[in-house]
């Protein structure tokens, strides 16, 4: 367990999945000690100053309207002529003092707290994790009064943001929904004040508003999950149903109406044969889960093949892999969208990296009763897979 862990995943608490998930808010308080090691201002700065970050990824928002981005950047001009944008740091200063919010999406990529604190949601909630971040000065609200289109972990990192909360008009809102939300009631259901190690869950379609009026900084992260919906199971389904000619077929636009009642009753059929099949939520759920996205990282300087040496050392970059055992004794780990057969005696290996930790090859053969020679064969299987990465090489 990770110092941040108990301050994220644990604190959402043991019934959270069976009583607030998808269902209502939850708010837990902590200490600013408990989120520390996640991010700090001089990280921030750091990635500012160093890196090209371009809008939209990189915004100012203020009163819900983006600041046009000259007020805060300058051109410049690549050698090969490319055009840029660089952050001005008198003018971001500027602007964050009138009340801007600084926004800077997908920072689980940024910094490597950020990405430890996503992975272990990810791990948790068994759903993809992006991370935001938002950086107010003022009272002056970024957003407005609003809903999100997908469940959100809230964690606040430094100074204090005042939350009102309205509750959902619409139950289960989508980004492409066939109706939208009611307005919000005038009045806020729940109000209350976020500070340093505060978490709070907040599901799709709750109004909210939020705003710095407590006279202090803040600086928070919002962990976006992308969910699984019927309608993605729907999705799902047409897609693995294609291998029969009826759902490949055109559809009868000139038949009589005999021929369209039969193509609609033979795809009928189709579908409530798949939804009474055995565990078809489940299924689509493994399928989910064996295509998650990866956060890539590279083995450099290995690219053919790695050594035999014992310092090694390797990590497995997946959260939602399986591993099993099959009937001919072979070791099965789908992960990252690949599904890789190894001989049952690999099988201590890949149970041992299920924890994502990080571990010697020297350590790895001890384990699993192999050579060095042989645990670094497997491992750059799965370096190739993307699926591992190794360090250690200096």
């Amino acid at each position: 367990m990770t110092a941040h862990e108990p301050a994220v995943v644990a604190r959402l608490g043991e019934d959270f999945l069976a009583e607030a998930f998808g269902r209502t808010y939850r708010l837990s308080r902590g200490d600013a000690a408990s989120v520390a090691s996640i991010l700090t201002w001089a990280e921030v700065n750091e990635v500012l100053a160093r890196h090209r970050i371009e809008p939209p990824r990189l915004r100012l928002s203020a009163d819900g309207v983006t600041i046009p981005l000259d007020a805060y950047t300058v051109p410049e001009v690549a050698k090969r002529r490319t055009v840029f944008h660089r952050v001005h740091p008198a003018a971001l200063h500027e602007q964050l003092a009138k009340g801007a919010t600084l926004v800077i999406d997908s920072v689980d990529e940024l910094f490597l707290g950020v990405q430890k604190l996503a992975s272990e949601l990810e791990t948790a909630l068994r759903s993809k994790i992006q991370v935001n971040l938002y950086a107010s000065w003022t009272a002056r609200e970024g957003f407005g009064v609003h809903w999100d289109d997908h469940d959100v972990v809230v964690v606040q990192i430094d100074g204090a943001k005042r939350w009102k909360l309205y509750g959902p008009t619409r139950s289960a809102p989508m980004h492409l929904d066939m109706g939208e939300p009611e307005p919000p009631p005038e009045e806020p259901v729940a109000e209350f004040v976020l500070r340093p190690g505060d978490v709070l869950y907040l599901p799709r379609g709750w109004w909210h508003a939020v705003s710095a009026s407590e006279g202090e900084r803040s600086l928070h992260l919002t962990c976006g999950l992308s969910v699984a919906t019927g309608a993605d199971l729907i999705v799902w389904l047409s897609e693995i149903l294609r291998e029969h000619e009826i759902v490949r077929a055109d559809l009868p636009r000139f038949g009589t109406d005999r021929e369209r009642a039969e193509t609609a009753s033979a795809l009928r059929d189709l579908l409530l044969a798949e939804l009474d099949g055995q565990d078809v939520i489940g299924r689509y759920f493994a399928l989910r889960d064996g295509d998650e996205r990866v956060r890539f990282r590279p083995s450099l300087p290995f690219v053919s093949g790695l050594p035999a040496d014992p310092d090694l050392s390797a990590r497995l970059l997946t959260t939602r892999h399986e591993l099993r055992l099959t009937e001919e004794g072979n070791a099965l780990l789908t992960a990252g969208g690949e599904s890789l057969t190894f001989a049952g005696a690999a099988h201590p290996i890949l149970r041992t990296l299920a924890d994502r930790q990080p571990h010697r090859l020297g350590d790895l053969a001890t384990t699993a009763g192999l050579t060095v020679v042989q645990v670094a064969g497997v491992l750059w299987e799965l370096v190739k897979a993307q699926i591992v990465s190794v360090d250690g090489a200096q």
